[in-house]
């Protein structure tokens, strides 16, 4: 696959946060911007320039989705997962006795690792990816080489 690899749920979730910065947050921030512009001298108006960044990073947000979303690729996830992938959830443990770890394999842009969601290609996912449960695979941290124990594979969640 060439470009952006996500997975449907997650190609869904940027097309609703492009919709809404284009519809919502542009028009709140212009509002912002109008009522800032009342207070007079722009020069020391505080509310103006928080308002005038808050409007180039959601530019610059709508910019970068829209990139992402053009050049994008959804993942095809097996109905019957029998290794990991992109759109599957895989749980781990570390051969020397940690403790069970689960982790959605996504692309690149929709990793969030609080949610849970790891890149396929971030050390872990990528080492993961092709395996199958009960696999054992190595892979390298900053802290040296750790192996892990594919315990479970399902669809990501």
């Amino acid at each position: 696959m060439t470009g952006t690899i996500l997975t449907k749920e997650g190609k869904a979730e940027l097309e609703a946060e492009l919709l809404h910065l284009e519809t919502v947050r542009r028009q709140e921030v212009a509002k912002r911007i109008e009522v800032a512009r009342g207070f007079g001298d722009l020069s020391e108006n505080s509310e103006y320039d928080d308002a005038k960044n808050e409007q180039g990073w959601i530019e610059s947000r709508i910019t970068e989705l829209k990139y992402i979303l053009d050049g994008a690729q959804v993942a095809e996830v097996p109905k019957r997962v029998t290794k990991v992938s992109i759109g599957t959830r895989v749980t781990i443990k570390a051969v020397d006795g940690g403790k069970e770890v689960s982790y959605n394999i996504v692309g690149s842009a929709e990793a969030e690792s609080s949610k849970g969601n790891i890149s396929n290609e971030s050390p872990i996912g990528s080492a993961l990816c092709g395996h199958k449960k009960g696999d054992t695979v190595v892979v390298s941290t900053p802290r040296g080489e750790k192996k892990f124990e594919i315990i479970s594979l399902g669809a990501a969640k």
